[in-house]
């Protein structure tokens, strides 16, 4: 019998067994495929200071912490809703001293105050890798690669990356084509959405071109580099096609360089990850700045509800399992289990083995399919 207090807020949900053991499967490939690339595990605490949370990167809203008083030290903790500022702090304080470019991954939940309406999951599971020290076209272009081989190893097929460059309008603004400060958050705002209309009204007609540089990343990358003016984005342009060719075909590139939407606080490089089965975003990635210690780092994160959604009824697949009734034989189910099976005992051997999810019996040291 369920009560009114048995009932979850909104936006968090239980993971009954086949979906908790789908994410835990997943979450493992994704941490091998990291590790495999000499990426180092760290696991920060669900709670910090809330000050601690909201200095290391640009962007971070306090708003959608959930966040309370500690009663010892009478200071305001949060909730962590993001891991990489985490790793920031990590690597700024007591990783300070250890050898650069440090590598860095890390996986656990994340809670938000409220939902947004894209995603209304209040908390999610969080992967990701950070290679600081570096913000180059060498880290960028190994990042992409890391990020591109998780989701190769969690299964998925069809892989897309979609370019963008966060710091665009400041680049160009500056000097290629110059625009007021009190006018450049509108302009992006309107590139962002597209808006040919608003952006001529936030005057940003300079910038319509940009509108169009997007696509498949060969001819976006072509119309961008008839755009720049004065040479501007020479440099970021020829760092774009060196990360292009780094990945060569082992993912569908495309650019759409004026994307803000997730780039808060990505300096010169940032990418959104899509694969086939995903109706979302996979993840995010790119170059960002390390506030306090002002250190230059590189990363990516994954969300594991989209990447689920993605691996569809490849995560439903039921396992063998293996109904041993009572007195089996201890040694050969002990020899079973090693190399994959898994097991279900009798406790009272009266037990229905189908009803228990098992597709085998043990019988005689033998696996016995279940009719």
């Amino acid at each position: 019998m369920t009560d009114q207090d048995d009932l979850l807020p909104v936006g968090l949900e239980d993971a009954l067994p086949a979906r908790a053991r789908a994410i835990t499967e997943a979450m493992r490939a994704v941490l091998d495929a990291m590790d495999g690339h000499g990426y180092d595990r760290v696991r920060p605490p669900l709670v910090e200071f809330e000050k601690s949370l909201a200095g290391r990167m640009e962007g971070v809203a306090t708003r959608r912490m959930i966040r309370f008083t500690d009663p010892e030290s009478l200071r305001t903790l949060a909730l962590r809703s993001d891991m990489t500022v985490q790793v920031g702090r990590i690597a700024a304080t007591v990783m300070a001293s250890a050898p650069r470019p440090l590598r860095l991954c890390y996986a656990g939940d994340v809670a938000m105050l409220k939902a947004d309406q894209l995603d209304p999951a209040r908390q999610r599971l969080q992967l990701g890798a950070e290679l600081i020290g570096s913000d180059s076209v060498a880290a960028a272009s190994e990042i992409v690669g890391v990020a591109i081989d998780a989701l190769k190893g969690a299964g998925l097929g069809n892989i897309s990356v979609d370019f963008t460059l966060p710091d665009l309008v400041d680049t160009l603004a500056e000097k290629a084509l110059p625009l007021d400060v009190d006018k450049r958050e509108a302009v992006r705002r309107e590139l962002d959405t597209k808006d040919a209309g608003g952006l001529t009204a936030a005057g940003g007609e300079a910038y319509l071109p940009l509108l169009y540089a997007t696509g498949p990343f060969d001819e976006a990358i072509a119309k961008l580099a008839e755009i720049d003016a004065g040479g501007a984005l020479a440099s970021r342009i020829a760092g774009l096609r060196d990360i292009a060719a780094s990945i060569g075909k082992r993912a569908r590139i495309t650019l759409d360089p004026t994307e803000r939407h997730g780039f808060e606080y990505q300096s010169w490089f940032g990418f959104t990850l899509y694969a086939e089965g995903a109706r979302g975003t996979l993840g995010r990635g790119g170059t960002y700045t390390i506030r306090g210690s002002e250190e230059a780092a590189t990363g990516f994160t994954i969300y594991m509800d989209p990447l689920l959604e993605a691996l569809g009824t490849r995560a439903d697949e039921a396992r063998k399992t293996l109904f041993l009734p009572l007195g089996h034989d201890r040694d050969a189910a002990a020899r079973l289990r090693a190399i994959g099976w898994r097991t279900v005992a009798a406790i009272s051997g009266s037990e229905d083995a189908k009803a228990l999810g098992c597709t085998h019996r043990l019988e005689d040291g033998e696996t016995i399919a279940l009719g």
